[in-house]
């Protein structure tokens, strides 16, 4: 565990060297991954997916979403009320671009995925904000490649 401003957080199962990371990734998963960046709204492959099946992370293949629990919330990204199983990701506070936000990374790599807000939909009231080229999708009857 390590420690940061004040709260344990888990340590990423996953480490690789920076470049690595840059060689597997393509341009924009890098740099939302690693660096913390936002695609644009809209522009997402899964921002109107529906198909059934998992999200996946990009960075490391571990389930982190459920197509059961996606909705469309209007905002140009995917969003989702809970994550497939709640230890699949980590939740940091986030206060950037002078905002108070809640970060969402996933616990297995590390990479950095979106947002989570409290206006989303019952049972949670959750909404996971998360960035389409964080995400790869698989289809129902398949695991994610973790």
């Amino acid at each position: 565990m390590r420690r940061t401003k004040g709260r344990e957080e888990s340590a990423p199962e996953i480490h690789k060297p920076d470049e690595q990371w840059r060689q597997e990734l393509s341009r924009e998963q890098y740099e939302v991954l690693r660096h913390g960046h936002t695609e644009r709204a809209f522009t997402g492959e899964y921002v109107h997916h529906k198909a059934d099946g998992s999200y996946c992370c990009a960075g490391c293949g571990a389930e982190l979403f459920r197509s059961g629990t996606k909705f469309e919330s209007g905002t140009g990204w995917p969003s989702f009320y809970e994550p497939a199983v709640a230890q699949a990701v980590e939740l940091r506070p986030d206060y950037s671009m002078f905002m108070r936000r809640t970060e969402v990374l996933c616990r297995r790599c590390g990479g950095h995925l979106g947002h989570v807000f409290n206006d989303g939909p019952a049972p949670t009231g959750k909404r996971y904000c998360i960035n389409s080229c964080a995400l790869d999708f698989t289809p129902a009857g398949q695991d994610c490649p973790a």
